[in-house]
């Protein structure tokens, strides 16, 4: 058998992430394949509980997904600094101005492209903000101790 070219992070079945769905899938949270780092969308949920946060409140549920994709990027051995794109979806075009001002903090001079859209609905009707970003592997001399981004993260 081949070697794997690449790597799944946080495996997970929709059976227990949304049990009130018909649904059998099997997906991860992260996968890394050829340097490069590509996310599930991030919403306000605390990956270990499945439990949503911030309910009701966008700058809450962007702050949760940010700091999920700045979890899930230093398990796949990257960070913030390294995305070089992120897609912002809102349920509502009232909460770009919250959403991004949340997003520019956790991404201040890192300069991704971006993408950004108005949809009906998310997965779960109390998820107002969903965001998903892709990374390259940070090369092994950048140091993370220097990054002002690395410490909001925390």
């Amino acid at each position: 058998m081949a070697e794997p070219t690449h790597t799944r992070l946080r495996m997970f079945n929709t059976k227990e992430t949304y049990p009130e769905q018909n649904l059998d899938n099997d997906l991860c949270q992260a996968a890394v394949a050829g340097g490069v780092v590509y996310l599930r969308g991030q919403i306000g949920q605390d990956l270990e509980t499945r439990e949503s946060v911030g309910i009701g409140d966008v700058t809450a549920q962007a702050e949760k997904a940010m700091s999920n994709i700045a979890m899930l990027l230093e398990e796949a051995g990257s960070r913030l600094e390294d995305i070089v794109k992120v897609t912002i979806y809102i349920i509502d075009p009232r909460y770009r101005e919250d959403v991004y001002r949340t997003v520019g903090k956790w991404l201040k001079g890192v300069y991704p492209v971006s993408t950004g859209i108005v949809v009906q609905a998310l997965a779960r009707p109390e998820w107002l903000v969903e965001i998903d970003a892709t990374a390259v592997i940070s090369e092994p001399s950048a140091s993370k101790a220097a990054s002002p981004t690395a410490e909001v993260a925390k």
